[in-house]
């Protein structure tokens, strides 16, 4: 650092006052501060560099002889999966997506199958006792040979498929429906409410027990074959099932709270 006389003889030779030289050191002072250390990768991205916990996907597996009961949120990826005499016993399954599924021998009871997708799908030999298949479509599926009993199908969507052979005593139907659908060795009992049965083909059927309230059936195949034991239906419901030529012995009209 020069001394102020220097700084003095230099200022009249360059012509300029002290000031100059006051700032060109601020200038210099701050060039020279030293260099801050190069900050780590994990500092600089700390997060978006963390690889995230990859989900499980159980598509295009063989299944056999796998317990998943118990477990929760079990809707991910089942499609194309082929299971055979698994356990899904009280599980949570709300949300599930299959797609070309082949499940055989295998036991849902007590399990929450609502709000699901079932697609060109075979379901056969299954337990069902007391699940919850709410606001579920079957599309192009064949469940059969499977307990159904005390399940409840409230606006249970079944399109284009087959349901045959199936145990259904004690099972909640409540704006479910039927559509395209080939339906053999069924014998539906207890209060079908606002229920929909439409295009399809009805083979060892029977309505036994039975109250049908507002329920609609429309261009049936093979009706004057169904049997109607012991049953009660409105007055909409009795008019469509003439519509339909049905056997309407074993039938009682009565009004629509009865």
């Amino acid at each position: 650092m020069p001394d102020i006389t220097t700084l003095n003889h230099l200022a009249e030779i360059l012509g300029v006052d002290l000031n100059h030289f006051s700032d060109s050191f601020k200038s210099i002072e701050a060039e020279m501060k030293p260099i801050e250390p190069i900050k780590k990768q994990s500092d600089e991205f700390p997060s978006s560099t963390k690889s995230k916990k990859p989900s499980w996907d159980m598509s295009k597996l063989n299944l056999v002889d796998s317990d998943f009961s118990g477990l929760k949120n079990l809707h991910e990826k089942f499609s194309s999966a082929n299971m055979q005499r698994c356990l899904f016993i009280g599980s949570n399954m709300s949300g599930l997506l299959l797609n070309s599924n082949n499940i055989v021998d295998c036991d849902f009871t007590d399990s929450d199958i609502s709000n699901s997708q079932i697609q060109r799908s075979n379901l056969s030999n299954n337990i069902f006792k007391n699940c919850s298949l709410k606001e579920t479509e079957f599309s192009k599926s064949n469940v059969g040979d499977s307990d159904l009993s005390d399940t409840d199908f409230t606006k249970t969507i079944f399109k284009s498929g087959n349901f045959g052979k199936n145990i259904i005593g004690n099972a909640k139907w409540n704006n479910t429906s039927f559509t395209e659908m080939g339906i053999q060795d069924i014998i539906f009992e207890g209060r079908l409410e606002d229920c929909h049965f439409e295009n399809c083909a009805f083979y060892g059927v029977t309505f036994q027990n039975a109250m049908l309230v507002n329920t609609f059936f429309k261009n049936n195949k093979k009706f004057k074959r169904v049997q109607f034991i012991n049953c009660k239906v409105d007055k909409m419901t009795f008019a469509f099932l003439k519509n339909n030529q049905a056997n309407l012995a074993g039938i009682t009209i009565i009004d629509r709270q009865g």
